[in-house]
């Protein structure tokens, strides 16, 4: 999910949340799809009930198993949109979190303050995610987050260089929040920064 900076009255600043390409395509091509399946399905054994009863009871069966995928999935996109962890723990847990799911051993540097705009915390949270997902397996991985003169910035090193893709989908995040994303020389080795101002 995208975020905007807008004006706050009396001035500073915030964040207005919108979709990123990849979020707006798993929730159409993830969610809504199974949404829409259903929907057709339960139609389906509406009809079905009067005229060929134990097929209805096959469809519903259908329907039940296809609820609890959609269900799964709406919990794993919320996850990803927003992990609960880092709203109830704060960056570094989440950041933590995210590496012993991943088997990744890691080093996590959360310097300064724990609590940050929500939007610039997942974005930093994505961008580690990203890495931990290209790097392999038992590699070791860095991540360090730091607060200085109204900035937030952080620095990711990890084992294999990001691809192109997962590059372009970190600038959009980074962008999108007024950051700005450097590619450092060395392989696997990543930064960015925020303005942090209010």
């Amino acid at each position: 999910m995208r975020s905007r900076r807008c004006a706050r009255p009396g001035g500073g600043s915030c964040w207005r949340p919108t979709q990123t390409a990849a979020e707006s395509s798993a929730l159409h091509d993830g969610v809504q799809q199974h949404l829409v399946a259903l929907a057709v399905n339960l139609q389906l054994a509406g009809r079905l009930s009067d005229s060929d009863p134990p097929a209805a009871k096959t469809l519903l069966d259908e329907i039940a198993r296809d609820v609890q995928q959609a269900l799964d999935e709406a919990a794993q996109l919320a996850q990803w949109i927003y992990p609960p962890l880092l709203e109830a723990d704060g960056l570094a847990a989440a950041l933590r979190s995210a590496a012993v799911s991943a088997g990744v051993p890691a080093s996590v540097d959360v310097k300064g303050g724990s609590r940050y705009p929500p939007e610039v915390a997942r974005t930093i949270y994505m961008c580690w995610l990203e890495a931990l997902e290209q790097t392999g397996a038992e590699a070791p991985a860095k991540v360090t987050v730091r607060e200085d003169a109204g900035a937030l910035t952080f620095e990711v090193v990890e084992d294999a260089a990001l691809s192109a893709a997962r590059l372009d989908r970190l600038r959009d995040r980074i962008e999108a929040l007024s950051g700005r994303l450097t590619v450092g020389s060395e392989r696997g080795h990543i930064s960015g920064s925020f303005p942090l101002s209010r």
